[in-house]
């Protein structure tokens, strides 16, 4: 099945990208909770490696896709996790370490060139931590394209994975446009407490349409038996408008508004605004699998992660004064900011993007005085039918 590109995914396509480089606002140096949550979900990687290696023909080439893989420092750190795992498996089996084809998958915005001006560094320490002088085979490349639909060949990639990339849809909910004039979510960016059913479905169809076009298309290009392992922003309860799932979007919303009582933003800029972003619960996730049917469920997990990567905590055990560290409002808005920033300064402009994430941190410093956010992040492990 070809699967065309409508204008609204395009769209999110263009302006969908992490932000770029290495400066103060960029991905790289303000993705420690995306950080966090691949060290978290490392247990299911290796477990996953451990039983493809060990049930599987041992194959002597063998392909590997990062999905959604992004740039700077965790990109690579993702790579090096599961080389190192075959690594432990083929030394375990007594056996030559396979030959790796290594994929690294994001969109055509991605931050590319960081990654490949990275390789030769990065190759030498494989080298030498890894791997000894006996095995150069590892060849990396980038593909890049929307995971909604085909990127490889037919049954060459033996094992997937994917971390932080699955809750963006390929597009905002077309049920959503307010091209008609009707605006269904007043005032807000995302999925909220005062958001219609209407809002809700649209969101759950278009993540349902989206999901099943992924595990689709990875069907087709894995080998039977191959395994994947995913870990995405997610709910634990049954309701989509849980503050757990959506409190910092809903927080977004508020310094939006508050900047159209001054006349920053025109309130028709923000309904006219939605986020293609769906968080879904294990069960719409399970659903899935099941109805599209390639594949089996070996293991599904949530894991909490705080909103502020765990540095409130430790700096409380350090005792550190509040000059020598950032709150946790900046560091939560850097976090945000670094990954939504191109898409909301395509909408707005850029010239609010300070102010907002200003007025921003503000407001997450004063909800961290009232709790302890975390983010709820679903893992799960599957496997290909055979």
């Amino acid at each position: 099945e070809t699967h065309t590109h409508t204008e609204t995914e395009m769209e999110v396509m263009q302006v969908l990208h992490m932000n770029k480089g290495e400066g103060e606002t960029s991905y790289a140096q303000n993705s420690t909770v995306q950080r966090n949550i691949m060290t978290l979900a490392n247990s299911f990687i290796e477990e996953a490696l451990v039983v493809l290696l060990c049930n599987n023909n041992y194959p002597e080439s063998m392909g590997i896709a990062d999905l959604g893989c992004s740039s700077g420092p965790n990109t690579l750190m993702l790579v090096s996790e599961v080389i190192g795992a075959i690594c432990a498996v083929s030394r375990q089996m007594d056996r030559l370490m396979p030959e790796l084809r290594v994929s690294l998958n994001d969109l055509p915005g991605n931050d590319f060139n960081n990654i490949f001006v990275s390789l030769p560094a990065f190759y030498n320490k494989l080298k030498e931590e890894k791997l000894g002088s006996g095995f150069d085979q590892c060849f990396i490349s980038g593909v890049p394209g929307s995971f909604y639909g085909r990127l490889f060949p037919r049954r060459s990639l033996h094992f997937v994975h994917s971390s932080s990339s699955l809750h963006w849809l390929s597009q905002v909910p077309p049920a959503l446009d307010s091209k008609a004039g009707v605006t269904l979510n007043k005032g807000k960016i995302y999925i909220s407490k005062t958001s219609p059913v209407s809002v809700l479905e649209a969101y759950l169809v278009q993540f349902q349409k989206d999901f099943s076009l992924f595990l689709r298309s990875r069907s087709e290009e894995m080998v039977p038996g191959g395994s994947m392992v995913l870990s995405f922003m997610g709910r634990i309860s049954a309701d989509p408008s849980d503050e757990k799932s959506c409190h910092q979007w809903e927080l977004l919303s508020h310094a939006l508004m508050s900047m159209v009582s001054e006349g920053f933003v025109q309130e028709e800029k923000i309904d006219s605004f939605n986020s293609p972003y769906y968080a879904p619960c294990p069960e719409e996730l399970e659903s899935e699998i099941m109805k599209e049917g390639s594949f089996t469920v070996d293991r599904l997990k949530t894991i909490e992660v705080d909103w502020d990567a765990g540095f409130s905590k430790s700096h409380e055990a350090q005792n550190c004064t509040k000059s020598e560290t950032l709150t946790s409002g900046q560091r939560v808005a850097k976090t945000i900011r670094a990954v939504v920033e191109s898409m909301l300064e395509s909408h707005f402009g850029k010239e609010i993007m300070d102010e907002l994430f200003r007025r921003y941190t503000l407001l997450v410093d004063d909800y961290f005085s009232k709790a302890r956010p975390k983010y709820v992040n679903l893992v799960i492990s599957i496997t290909k039918k055979g």
